[in-house]
C-alpha cells in the first residue's frame, strides 16, 4: 500500500551549496510563514554555533504541504566530520535532493553523502543551484555529477535522474537552465513527481525505528523517527526493543508529527510517517518500537567509525576555575557520556587516570564543535592535540582511519 499523499525527503549537499536556503525557500512557497511574519534567513539553523558559522551541524525535521501532498524534509550536514547525522537519517526518507553548485560542480563531501544515499537505495534529484552565478556552468556540472554516479556505483534507475536548476537565494527553480526568474514551484513538483511514496501496511503489528533523539525540558526525552510498518496511537502499549538485545515494555504517553519547524501533537501516526515521541526515558538511536504481539526489532545502518582522537583532561593548570562553573571530573564524565547518547559517531572512553577521557570523533571539526559547546555550557578542561586513528585491514597493513573516509 502507497500512501500517496505523503513523501519524505532528505536535501544532501557539499558544504556552502545551499541546503538550508533552499530549504527556507520550499516552506515559504508552501504557505508555511505568515505573509507578515519575520523569519530569519537560514531558519533551519536553530543553533547558535551553526548561525555564527554558517553550516548545518545537526539534522533537522520540517515539513510543508503542497498541492495536498505532504513533504517531510530533513536538513543535513553537509561537512563529513558531520556524516553520522545524515547516515541514521538516510534510514526515515525515500529520496535525497543533491545540491551542487552551478560553478562549483561536484566536491569532496559531495561524493561522500551520495555514497551513503545510493547505498541504500535513495531515489536521487539532482538541483543545480546558485544557477545565476557568474561563470556558472550547469551543463558541465552535470557531467560531473554523471560521472560520480556511475563511479559510486548507481543503479540504472538511480542514473537516470531528474533534474532542476535553481537560485535558492533569488527564490526560484526551473527545468530549463536559462531561465532566471518565478518561484520554487518547479522543484516542488518534481518532488512530487519523482520521490517515492512511502509503502507498507498500514494494518499490520507496528514497527518504529529510531534515528534521532531530542529532549524538551517539560516532557523530557523524545524519539525522532519512522513507522516502517503499521501504526501507533497516543496510549498504546509496546516494547523497546535495545541494540543490547534486551527488552521493555513502553507506553506511548504523548505522539508528535513535525509541521512545518514546530512538533505539533497528534492522536495517531500510520506507516511512512515521521513521528517524535515522548515517554520513551530509556530510549537510544538505532532502536525499535514494536507491537507486543509481534516483537521483530529492526537492525539499524552501520555508523562509520571515529578517525581522530582526543584527550579531555580536568584543568589543572594555574588558571583553573576562573572561567567555567563545572570543573571536577565527575562533571566532565557525566557530560561527555552524556553527549555519546545522542552523538552516535562520537565514542568516549575511560583511561588509567580518572581525571583522562579518550574522546574520538570523525574529524577536528566534529570535536572542535563539542569543545566550543561545552565551553559555552560552563565547562573547564584541558584538551591533548588531535591524533589519528589507525586499524588494521585484513592483509595486516596498518591504515588510518581518516584516509579511508575519503
Amino acid at each position: 500500500m502507497k500512501q500517496e499523499r505523503l513523501r519524505n525527503i532528505a536535501i544532501i549537499a557539499h558544504v556552502d551549496h545551499g541546503k538550508t536556503t533552499i530549504v527556507d525557500k520550499l516552506l515559504r512557497q508552501a504557505g508555511t510563514f505568515r505573509s507578515n511574519e519575520q523569519v530569519a534567513d537560514r531558519v533551519m539553523d536553530s543553533n547558535d554555533l551553526e548561525r555564527e558559522r554558517g553550516i548545518t551541524i545537526l539534522s533537522k525535521n520540517t515539513s510543508l504541504v503542497y498541492k495536498d501532498v505532504k513533504i517531510n524534509i530533513v536538513d543535513t550536514p553537509g561537512h563529513a566530520d558531520f556524516g553520522g547525522e545524515v547516515e541514521r537519517i538516510l534510514t526515515m526518507v525515500d529520496a535525497v535532493l543533491l545540491l551542487v553548485d552551478a560553478f562549483e560542480g561536484c566536491m569532496p563531501q559531495t561524493r561522500f553523502v551520495l555514497k551513503k544515499a545510493l547505498a541504500l537505495g535513495k531515489k536521487p534529484i539532482v538541483v543545480v543551484n546558485k544557477i545565476d552565478r557568474p561563470m556558472a556552468r550547469p551543463a558541465e556540472v552535470i557531467d560531473e555529477v554523471l560521472d560520480l554516479f556511475i563511479d559510486l556505483g548507481a543503479d540504472d534507475s538511480q542514473i537516470e535522474f531528474p533534474v532542476v536548476y535553481a537560485s535558492a537565494r533569488e527564490g526560484y527553480a526551473s527545468l530549463d537552465p536559462n531561465v532566471r526568474e518565478g518561484d520554487m514551484r518547479p522543484l516542488l513538483d518534481a518532488i512530487l513527481e519523482h520521490a517515492p511514496a512511502p509503502e507498507g501496511d498500514a494494518d499490520a503489528p507496528l514497527q518504529l525505528l529510531f534515528s534521532n533523539i531530542d529532549y524538551d525540558e517539560y516532557i523530557g526525552r523524545i524519539g525522532v523517527g519512522r513507522v516502517e510498518r503499521g501504526s501507533v496511537k497516543t496510549g498504546d502499549s509496546a516494547v523497546l526493543c535495545h541494540r543490547d538485545g534486551s527488552q521493555e515494555r513502553v507506553k506511548i504517553t504523548r505522539l508528535y508529527q513535525f509541521e512545518g519547524l514546530k512538533r505539533a501533537e497528534c492522536d495517531s501516526a500510520s506507516v511512512g510517517d515521521l513521528v517524535a515521541v515522548a515517554g520513551l526515558n530509556d530510549l537510544n538511536i538505532g532502536e525499535t518500537v514494536c507491537n507486543p504481539d509481534c516483537i521483530e526489532p529492526l537492525p539499524f545502518v552501520k555508523i562509520d567509525e571515529p578517525t581522530v582522537s582526543m584527550n579531555f583532561i580536568v584543568n589543572n593548570s594555574p588558571f583553573a576555575g576562573k572561567e567555567g562553573k563545572f570543573v571536577t571530573s565527575r562533571n566532565l564524565r557525566e557530560r561527555l557520556f552524556k553527549e555519546v547518547e545522542t552523538n552516535i559517531s562520537m565514542r568516549v572512553e575511560e583511561t588509567d587516570s580518572a581525571d583522562t577521557f579518550k574522546v574520538s570523533g570523525r574529524g577536528e571539526l566534529h570535536l572542535s564543535i563539542l569543545i566550543e559547546t561545552m565551553r559555552r555550557q560552563g565547562y573547564e578542561f584541558q584538551v591533548s592535540r588531535p591524533r589519528v586513528i589507525y586499524t588494521q585491514d585484513e592483509q595486516g597493513r596498518t591504515l588510518s582511519l581518516w584516509n579511508c573516509l575519503w
